[in-house]
């Protein structure tokens, strides 16, 4: 086994388990029976501390390479992914885990229908052919029946979140990707950061108490699946090429539509079903047919790996493929949570 291939294929190991522990994020919402402001407030709080000590034991705060206005950027991605997840965890109050993340996976053709339209990004007919399949197969995942208007419509509501959420994503996508130069740890950390004040007026501090091992679900929320799941993320994509991320960032709604299934027992039915491979297959091809995936905290190129920015740290000692060499803003595709 060559060593690049050594490289890439613990890089798909990190994926992987990156979008499993993000496939497992549902549970730890439903579980710690906060509402979803709380939850969202303690998950960037404990994010926060998680994904700065990280930072500042790899020294990642020298020469972090921010400028006022990339700091501005990443402030504002952060506003926009912060009430995404409130979004999304309200969604999975009205409908379920699965059917909230299936719908939430509409987020690769908001960034390309709001780059179209903001900053009049190409789009192509075969752009615009994928979206509407997407969106048929969208129809069939969300199962509207005429009962759903007489119920006093939580479902829809439910399905609306979860749209709303992902069209929040696509907007902190866009303004992300236009923060170059700067590590995508430290991009992440000041995202969370924001949410602290953003959200600190809507939490229930009160609604907490005597919540026990509730606990450690938000806690999880934060170390896991916002510190550990992020390290993992950003040194997966410093050694795949775009083609494998985007195939692996579906293990992400897979593994939730298991769980969601093995907890809770909830299950899609089978003309929700048809809609799935839709979904995934247009995805992809809207995901790969351009630059390459761009998403929370940096870009890939067309080559399908992330570019090199000079940032004014110390050089490396690593391989160029090591998650901590000075150059490499590599984020998630529009998938995770």
């Amino acid at each position: 086994m060559t060593s690049a291939t050594a490289v890439e294929n613990k890089g798909v190991a990190q994926l992987t388990a990156a979008m499993m522990l993000s496939g497992t994020l549902g549970v730890f919402v439903v579980e710690s029976g906060a509402s979803p402001f709380n939850v969202v407030f303690f998950r960037v709080l404990f994010g926060a501390l998680a994904l700065g000590g990280y930072a500042l034991a790899r020294g990642y705060f020298r020469g972090h390479g921010f400028t006022p206005r990339t700091l501005g950027l990443a402030a504002l991605g952060g506003v926009f992914i912060v009430f995404n997840w409130v979004l999304l965890f309200q969604s999975y109050e009205n409908t379920s885990i699965s059917v909230a993340t299936v719908v939430y996976h509409t987020q690769p053709f908001y960034v390309v229908l709001l780059g179209a339209l903001l900053f009049r990004e190409r789009l192509t007919a075969a752009k615009v052919g994928w979206i509407a399949l997407a969106f048929a197969g969208l129809v069939l995942v969300s199962g509207v029946s005429p009962a759903d208007f007489a119920n006093g419509g939580s479902y829809l509501t439910g399905l609306g979140q979860a749209l709303l959420a992902a069209l929040l994503y696509g907007l902190s996508t866009l303004v992300t990707k236009r923060v170059t130069g700067v590590r995508p740890h430290l991009i992440a950390l000041v995202q969370v950061l924001v949410g602290i004040p953003l959200l600190l007026p809507f939490a229930d501090f009160g609604a907490m108490r005597g919540t026990g091992a509730d606990w450690g679900w938000l806690v999880g929320l934060g170390v896991v699946h916002t510190g550990l799941m992020y390290v993992l993320m950003y040194a997966a994509y410093a050694k795949l090429p775009t083609a494998k991320i985007a195939v692996l960032a579906f293990t992400y709604p897979a593994v939730a539509m298991v769980m969601d299934w093995a907890v809770y027992g909830h299950h899609i039915g089978l003309v929700q079903a048809l809609g799935v491979p839709l979904i995934v297959t247009a995805s992809l091809k809207v995901t790969l047919a351009g630059t390459g995936g761009i998403s929370l905290a940096g870009r890939i190129t067309r080559a399908g790996r992330t570019p090199r920015t000079p940032v004014a740290v110390p050089a490396p000692r690593t391989a160029a493929h090591a998650p901590e060499a000075a150059s490499r803003p590599a984020t998630p595709t529009a998938s995770e949570a």
